[in-house]
């Protein structure tokens, strides 16, 4: 990642490369939330919404790629029905992303699908404050910080999020093991 410095004189300067930077990081993360269909729409805006903001972009603030995935985590939750919808299907399907069939794959795979389906049904549960936090965290790679910062939250209220939600990941795979202090 570059320096904060150089996104913040880029998001006031030649934002072009802001969006060849980052476009495919938040589509990518749109997609994973919303599927294809409203990936690209998401992203788009989001780059729209961060254009037509870039002068009150704050360089105090750290970095532009934590800003951009807020924008992009408001703008997924006016889809919320329909990352909803999404997380039920995977739920109901168990069945593992195609690939080879080998004999000895399909073991595996039965289990992985089994997950998926269980995880997916725990993300669908989690309140959608809980939800941004930890998809913020595992599928756009921020850090607790980051996180923080991408959805205007004090940095305890994301780490008290992401426990919930770590808590009841867990909890979906039986694999739950809260040790009493």
């Amino acid at each position: 990642m570059a320096p904060p410095e150089a996104d913040a004189d880029l998001v006031a300067d030649r934002f072009d490369e802001v969006f060849d930077r980052y476009y495919g990081h938040i589509y990518a993360y749109a997609a994973r939330r919303l599927g294809p269909d409203l990936a690209e729409d998401v992203a788009s805006e989001t780059f729209l919404v961060a254009y037509d903001r870039r002068a009150g972009f704050d360089p105090a603030r750290g970095e532009v790629r934590p800003w951009l995935y807020g924008i992009a985590s408001n703008l997924i939750m006016r889809h919320s029905r329909a990352e909803a919808r999404r997380l039920k299907a995977l739920a109901r399907s168990a069945e593992p992303d195609a690939g080879p069939d080998h004999a000895e794959l399909v073991p595996g795979r039965v289990d992985a699908g089994g997950a998926r389906a269980r995880l997916a049904a725990a993300l669908n549960r989690l309140s959608l404050g809980d939800r941004d936090v930890l998809l913020l965290i595992a599928w756009a790679g921020l850090t607790q910080q980051e996180a923080a910062a991408a959805l205007g939250i004090p940095s305890g209220t994301a780490r008290s999020r992401l426990h919930r939600a770590r808590h009841e990941m867990r909890k979906a795979l039986g694999t739950d093991t809260e040790v009493e202090r």
